[in-house]
């Protein structure tokens, strides 16, 4: 359901501001707007543009925190406003933690270059010549690097008595070598235009004394050295962050509780030193807020309706179940209710859960989805893997319909015997038709639903002549009955009405659906007189009722996907045990489960969506409501 909301007006002087947003303001319940909004300009109220003096020192603790590798918890408890006196301890503690922060860059920037040193002269193990005295050679150019395999055979075939080439392998991978290549200076560049094109990749090796396996031990013996080090700086930042932690943290907390309020500051209109606030509080909890609001002295406060805010709409906030509440995602995805409009969480909750189960029945994988959606939802506290977890338990009764234990059609016999029952209530290969006719014959109780839903919505609002004469109204359910009843007598199917009757009441309806936007105004007592004449009027009606008949045949005949899908679901299980052979590879089994878990469980849940959005919303819910966006401290530290 949309909570109701009330409008608050609050009035005070500048120095009862703070107060009262920290107050009433902080806590998630008091979605303040920008008052400029609800007075007018005449009255002299400007809004209230000024800088935020308190980001600065939030800004300055969170980057000190993040230089010294500690964090900040968080916490409620808040002093005074920061003084100069907090604002120089501040600054003392970030430059003793940047000289220990740039001190420890170095000894990081000294590890970088021993690990990196390790690891490039890892490949030169082999050559077992001091590299000091190659490079200084004054008149042969050498160059480390790893040379392909390919590439190394062509300079074998090509090269391999050239006198200006020498190729020295030190490492050999499966990919190629890594080795050294020498030539006299003056053949320098046509040496290096040959090893390019052999795809040669050069490397630089940082200039050591010794060999490379000599000059690796050297490496590691720095490593060790730096390492200790950084630990003792390590030791230090924690030492010296450990003595300061809670006064940090007090300062912290402070900071980011003022630059909070000034934040909110700015919804406020000014004049002189007066100042106006104005918001929306759901109405179950708007008593206390207001109650908190007049115990500050000297401040004025106004409870009113909705109506009373002109043209501004209320925001919408949805309050459901514990059991549909999962299902408010898919709602806010289409778009969140408008104020006053209904609320059709539940009714999502209820229907998409049932086609969920119906198109992924199996009770083993019901149990599966059911189980691993609920750990998901612990770990990442996702909304969807929420709402998976009742479409898991649908999926499992369905699952005892359909007698189906992860793809095993005979597995549940025993049950059903013991119950009485000469076996599963319904087998879905020997049932195609049936199981499409039910698909068919549910879309028409979805169908007829959406249209109550729409109807029950503008009865609300005393909107009757929508009531009567919309598509999905009144006239429009009779019509879609009627045209249902004519169809089923058509196929043979059940009919519950005489024939005549449902002839006469489908004509009786497409004529009213023609001149619906005629007669729903009147109703009202709002005679309408069509834009463009009668003649004109008349044939976009035409056009416009042609539309919706064919959306009345389309939306149904789309829940033949239902029954699609639990053909599909089974004919995938077959082609599963097909692949296991006889007798079963339980591997094969397994892993044809699992991938059919995913790949059904997606296309149930998009079939799902697509259903509820396109062939229900679609005739009883219009969305574009703005949601309540009220400011709660303790989540925005968390």
């Amino acid at each position: 359901m949309v909570e109701k909301m009330k409008l608050v007006r609050v009035q005070g002087t500048m120095p009862q501001l703070n107060e009262f947003i920290g107050s009433c303001c902080m806590d998630g319940r008091f979605d303040l707007e920008p008052a400029t909004r609800y007075m007018s300009e005449s009255l002299g109220y400007g809004a209230l543009n000024e800088e935020n003096p308190h980001t600065a020192i939030r800004d300055q603790i969170e980057t000190m925190a993040k230089e010294a590798n500690m964090e900040l918890h968080e916490g409620q408890q808040h002093s005074d406003p920061v003084d100069a006196e907090g604002r120089s301890y501040l600054s003392d503690l970030l430059e003793k933690i940047d000289d220990l922060c740039a001190e420890r860059k170095v000894l990081l920037d000294q590890k970088k270059l021993c690990e990196d040193g390790i690891e490039q002269y890892s490949h030169f193990t082999g050559l077992k010549v001091n590299v000091d005295d190659i490079l200084d050679c004054a008149h042969v150019k050498i160059r480390f690097g790893f040379l392909p395999t390919e590439g190394y055979n062509k300079l074998m075939n090509n090269y391999g008595d050239d006198p200006y080439i020498l190729f020295t392998p030190c490492n050999q991978t499966k990919a190629g070598y890594w080795g050294v290549y020498m030539t006299p200076r003056e053949h320098a560049l046509e040496t290096d235009g040959i090893f390019s094109m052999l795809y040669f990749e050069p490397v630089h090796v940082p200039g050591a004394a010794g060999s490379p396996a000599e000059i690796i031990e050297h490496f590691k013996e720095n490593l060790d050295v730096v390492n200790k080090s950084v630990e003792d700086v390590n030791a230090r930042i924690a030492a010296l962050w450990q003595q300061n932690a809670d006064k940090v943290q007090l300062l912290y907390n402070t900071a980011c509780y003022y630059a909070a309020i000034y934040d909110l500051r700015r919804m406020a209109a000014v004049k002189g030193e007066h100042f106006f606030c104005v918001g929306w509080v759901p109405a179950s909890e708007v008593d206390e807020v207001a109650g908190k609001a007049r115990g500050i002295h000297g401040l004025r406060v106004t409870v009113d309706g909705p109506e009373s805010a002109g043209k501004m709409t209320p925001p919408t906030k949805l309050k459901n179940p514990w059991w549909s509440r999962p299902f408010e995602f898919f709602v806010e995805m289409y778009g969140l209710p408008a104020y006053g409009e209904t609320d059709v969480t539940g009714f999502v909750a209820i229907t998409f859960t049932v086609l969920f189960g119906m198109m992924f029945g199996d009770v083993g994988q019901g149990i599966v989805l059911a189980l691993f959606s609920t750990f998901m939802w612990k770990v990442k506290h996702n909304d969807l893997f929420h709402l998976m977890i009742p479409c898991g338990i649908s999926s499992t009764i369905f699952g005892l319909v359909y007698g189906s234990l992860f793809g095993y059609e005979e597995a549940l016999d025993p049950l059903y015997h013991a119950l009485g029952m000469a076996g599963k209530p319904v087998s879905v290969m020997d049932s195609i038709t049936g199981i499409l006719m039910v698909a068919v014959y549910i879309g028409i109780v979805l169908v007829l639903a959406a249209m109550a839903l729409n109807m029950y919505t503008h009865a609300r609002h005393s909107e009757w002549g929508e009531f009567i004469f919309s598509p999905n109204g009144l006239v429009g359910m009779v019509t879609y009955l009627c045209g249902v009843d004519l169809a089923s007598a058509y196929m043979g199917a059940v009919t519950f009405m005489p024939q005549v009757l449902a002839v006469v009441g489908m004509v009786v309806g497409l004529v009213l659906l023609l001149f619906a936007e005629l007669l729903a105004p009147m109703v009202e007592g709002k005679p309408w007189k069509p834009a463009g004449g009668m003649g004109n009027y008349l044939m976009q009606s035409v056009f416009e009722l042609l539309e919706t008949v064919l959306s009345y045949l389309s939306n149904t005949i789309s829940f033949l996907r239902v029954g699609a899908f639990v053909i599909v679901h089974a004919s995938m299980m077959m082609v599963v045990f097909t692949l296991a052979g006889t007798p079963n590879n339980i591997v094969v089994v397994i892993l044809g489960n699992l991938v059919v878990i995913c790949l059904e469980a997606l296309l149930s849940a998009i079939q799902g969506i697509r259903l509820e959005f396109y062939e229900m919303f679609s005739r009883c819910y219009k969305g574009g409501g703005r949601k309540f966006v009220a400011f709660d401290l303790k989540k925005a530290k968390a």
